[in-house]
């Protein structure tokens, strides 16, 4: 394992930490937001793979699921506002 394995996967355990408030409050950023940047994340996965980042690539999949996630919470939201 290198160095910067383990300073990529620092960078997205704080950013899986700082989606954690959105996650379960009330307020979700834009459905094609979450949608685009945890499509790309996903992108980041197998690319940290071909690397042989693993430890990175485990925890961007943690925040990609995070985005996710989000995306689904904010779909739900429209789809019950419009009901």
């Amino acid at each position: 394992m290198s160095w910067q394995d383990f300073i990529l996967a620092a960078g997205a355990w704080i950013f899986a930490i700082a989606l954690l408030p959105s996650v379960f409050g009330k307020d979700k950023p834009a459905f094609s937001s979450s949608l685009i940047t945890g499509s790309v994340l996903a992108v980041y996965i197998v690319a940290y793979i071909s690397l042989s980042l693993w430890v990175a690539a485990v925890s961007v999949s943690i925040t990609t699921a995070l985005w996710f996630i989000l995306a689904i919470q904010k779909y739900l939201i429209f789809r019950r506002k419009s009901s």
